[in-house]
């Protein structure tokens, strides 16, 4: 995931739950609430961790990208 953002400035939620349901299976990814497929607490938790605060989560876009300049503090973006 970090090196899909990384690359690419950007990573959508629904292709992330693609990718790693493709390559790591159900094990790691669930249906939230709303219906929609999504990504296990525990693979977030370790994203966080590795992506620092470099990356932010845009909230209305259901996606992950490069910080900047311009962002608020913390990792939410709206």
């Amino acid at each position: 995931m970090l090196t899909q953002v990384e690359v690419e400035g950007s990573l959508y939620q629904e292709d992330a739950v693609a990718d790693i349901e493709e390559m790591f299976g159900d094990a790691f990814i669930y249906e939230n609430n709303n219906g929609n497929p999504a990504i296990s607490r525990a693979v977030l938790k370790a994203f966080h961790a590795i992506s620092d605060d470099n990356v932010v989560w845009e909230r209305g876009e259901r996606m992950w990208r490069k910080r900047e300049s311009s962002d608020e503090p913390g990792r939410q973006q709206y």
